[in-house]
């Protein structure tokens, strides 16, 4: 508040005044007479004591207030700095609503688990991406097409690009890469080269006569990407090397049985191959572009459990998580293995490590622990701390929780609002992170707590999960 000077002594006059006179009107009631006049008297001089050191006090604030400039405080409200914001994370399911319906895009926030947006895609989905940065999402559809988006909360129909692929593709996998998007047809037998945007064919490249290719295991910048392929005559499998930089494809390297599933690090230097039809992983120096020599006793491909469909890696603990699906009327497991690189730390006891082509570290390959899960598992996701890993049980509608430093199951979660999940995805956070669960035959969505490893909600997705993927790990 800022008061004006001149106003300011005038208001203060007129109280000094008016403090003068009531102490007049107090002298006046001296003259009582009788019993009453030495109280009275005495209460009198009281309070002319106290009026005059009021009025003392008051002329003082006058005379100080006439003296120069006077301070005027002014109020300036400061606002509270609070905590930084935090990242947007985003669930992204992908629903088929049914026969010649378009597909349903269902982005959901990690923090409140509430619905944020929808959006149609091509009739019929059955594949999803995301890319590497988690911006963008691409579906493969029943309808010949496929669809990209960029993962918003803004998201809307006429937001979806739509791409249709050649007669015959059958397309089955997506990788995104920087610069393209390839997609296996193994109704053509070759694989697709997509540029631009909208994504637009730019080649095709051939996969090996006597060979189907079912998937694509790369990692976004890598130099290269593997595509995976089974043979036609039920034989063993191979991998076809795509250099990124050229877009050829350079090599071809034997796996095992029935090859399903790929994963590489994310420093590009492994991938590995799940063989389905032998029990094994193949392991693949994408350095030299040849099957890892894997040090002794570890043998190269790595035996595992039974049917191995997916793998999930562990960075942060150097291991390679593996699901085995088993018998698919008993009980699958999961194989842990250990895969470490030297490093420059192991530079002073390994004279052969070179940190820019790094050999593998002693015990690389080794299983480390098999743990019995549910029945059926498909897939299975590892939580970015390397704490744990769920697992996704199909046949009897659950999913376990494995620790990764003890190796044991520690809980098994019902979802029976998602029947016969088959797919799953999880996003690391404090206190809490989540895992996402859907089914191909619940329209349910299920959100389950890791602080509490219990389901906290549902989501409706208005059409049956196809996939689910997380934006953020």
């Amino acid at each position: 508040m800022i008061y004006n000077h001149i106003q300011s002594i005038a208001n203060i006059s007129s109280t000094v005044g008016a403090v003068l006179h009531l102490a007049r009107i107090e002298a006046e009631e001296t003259t009582a007479a009788g019993a009453n006049r030495r109280s009275r008297r005495f209460r009198v001089s009281s309070r002319l004591q106290a009026i005059t050191t009021f009025a003392l006090a008051v002329a003082g604030l006058a005379a100080l207030t006439g003296c120069g400039n006077v301070y005027r405080p002014v109020v300036t409200a400061i606002n509270p700095v609070g905590p930084a914001a935090q990242p947007q994370k985003y669930a992204i399911a992908i629903s088929n609503p049914g026969p010649g319906l378009p597909g349903l895009i269902t982005i959901v926030d990690f923090s409140g688990d509430t619905v944020l947006i929808n959006a149609n895609i091509g009739v019929a989905p059955y594949y999803f991406i995301l890319d590497a940065s988690g911006t963008t999402g691409y579906t493969l559809n029943g309808d010949g097409t496929l669809t990209s988006f960029d993962v918003s909360n803004q998201l809307q129909t006429r937001d979806v690009i739509q791409t249709t692929l050649l007669n015959g593709a059958a397309p089955n996998s997506i990788f995104p890469d920087v610069t393209s998007t390839f997609i296996t047809e193994p109704g053509r037998g070759a694989v697709a080269q997509l540029k631009g945007a909208p994504p637009a064919l730019n080649q095709e490249l051939p996969v090996a006569a006597g060979y189907t290719p079912v998937y694509i295991a790369g990692f976004s910048s890598s130099p290269r990407a593997y595509v995976i392929s089974q043979s036609t005559g039920g034989g063993n499998g191979q991998v076809a090397a795509i250099e990124i930089s050229s877009n050829t494809i350079s090599s071809t390297i034997p796996v095992g049985s029935s090859p399903v599933y790929g994963v590489m690090t994310a420093d590009g230097k492994r991938a590995f191959i799940m063989n389905q039809g032998d029990g094994t992983v193949s392991v693949i120096n994408s350095q030299t572009n040849q099957l890892d020599a894997v040090p002794a006793p570890a043998v190269n491909p790595v035996p595992v459990g039974t049917s191995p469909v997916w793998a999930d890696l562990a960075p942060t603990r150097n291991e390679l998580v593996v699901v085995n699906a088993g018998s698919g009327d008993a009980k699958g497991s999961v194989s842990v293995v250990n895969i470490p690189l030297c490093s420059a730390s192991a530079l002073p006891g390994n004279p052969n490590c070179d940190v820019n082509n790094p050999i593998d570290a002693n015990g690389f390959g080794q299983v480390l622990a098999t743990v019995p899960v549910g029945v059926n598992p498909r897939m299975i996701a590892v939580l970015q701390d390397g704490s744990r890993a769920y697992v996704v049980n199909q046949a009897d509608s659950t999913v376990s929780v494995v620790n990764l430093t003890t190796n044991t199951v520690t809980a098994t979660i019902p979802v029976p609002a998602t029947t016969h999940p088959n797919f799953i995805a999880v996003i690391n956070g404090t206190p809490t992170g989540k895992v996402y669960v859907t089914s191909p035959e619940s329209d349910q969505m299920t959100i389950i707590r890791t602080d509490t490893d219990r389901v906290e909600t549902t989501i409706p997705l208005q059409g049956k999960g196809v996939m689910v993927r997380a934006q953020l790990p």
